[in-house]
């Protein structure tokens, strides 16, 4: 099975603290790396968490925020002091792509790798991004500003060989691409043995959404229904509702409730805001409408199950 994981560089809303950095996370995926977010403060999160600058491929920015994205341009120039050669794919909005490329034309006039721009529309769904064993989606949010959430899913993989089976009958090996096809194996005596006995179902495909940032969204959990691993945004609990709905946030209560009705596998919580010393009162609300939740925090990782 491939390796699945979120690395959380930052979870902070939009005022650093001595606790938390701003957004920004890696999504790991066999051997690349996607980067989501790239708040202030994210290239140095890279080097004390270490993880190799060359294995992130992709950036997707969620939305025109310094705190999602200020981090960026800074990175952008120390991958090219590195001498990174291998071009940087970013998935960003009109707007924001417009004000990086004046950036990169002042600041990294002599970078020595491309930058390869996708614009996205984040009021839409859409598949942004496929390999052969992950796709990328958008998930439209609201905000202030136009917002967008990604869901990445693993393709379905084939089924596994039964090797017990197999050696029984005596199959040779450049038959079993096929036999993981659906095809059956005919043995010299003309027996049908069908491909569902010489295999084992294949893993079950995981899911990872990243939410951030959003007002409540009653309808939300249409678009990520049985995600294996959710992180929403919870940037204040239920004793700001009104700041929350001021500033286009949603209360730790309203993540949970969205989770609930997603029927995810696990709850994430993060995007805190800096009025808080600990977010104990935060966890404790969420967990009182669904029960699998964690608080993100620097430096974790989590594999998705």
């Amino acid at each position: 099975m491939e390796t699945f994981r979120v690395h959380i560089l930052g979870c902070g809303s939009a005022l650093p603290t001595l606790r938390h950095t701003a957004s920004s996370q890696v999504v790991e995926h066999g051997e690349k790396m996607y980067m989501v977010d790239c708040g202030e403060g994210t290239q140095c999160q890279l080097r004390k968490l270490h993880l190799k600058f060359n294995r992130i491929g992709h950036v997707f920015i969620s939305h025109m925020h310094g705190d999602h994205c200020f981090g960026l341009i800074g990175m952008i120039s120390t991958f090219g002091i590195l001498g990174r050669t291998v071009p940087l794919h970013l998935w960003l909005s009109a707007e924001l792509r417009a004000i990086l490329e004046r950036e990169v034309e002042v600041f990294c006039t002599d970078l020595g790798y491309e930058l390869v721009y996708h614009t996205i529309c984040p009021e839409k769904e859409m598949l942004i991004y496929e390999d052969k064993g992950l796709t990328v989606t958008t998930i439209p949010l609201s905000h202030r500003v136009p917002c967008c959430g990604f869901l990445f899913r693993e393709k379905p993989t084939l089924p596994h060989i039964r090797r017990d089976m197999v050696d029984f009958y005596g199959i040779p090996n450049w038959r079993l691409p096929a036999i993981k096809q659906g095809e059956p194996w005919v043995t010299e005596e003309g027996v049908v043995v069908p491909a569902e006995r010489l295999t084992l179902p294949p893993a079950p495909a995981r899911s990872y959404a990243y939410c951030s940032d959003t007002r409540y969204l009653p309808d939300l959990h249409t678009h990520i229904r049985g995600v294996n691993l959710l992180y929403h945004e919870s940037t204040y609990d239920s004793s700001a509702t009104e700041r929350a709905k001021q500033f286009f946030h949603s209360t730790a209560k309203e993540a949970a409730m969205v989770a609930r009705d997603a029927e995810v596998g696990e709850l994430l919580l993060g995007h805190f805001s800096a009025r808080y010393n600990d977010e104990t009162a935060i966890l404790n609300e969420a967990a009182a409408v669904f029960p699998r939740v964690r608080l993100a925090d620097e430096g974790m990782v989590i594999d998705v199950k």
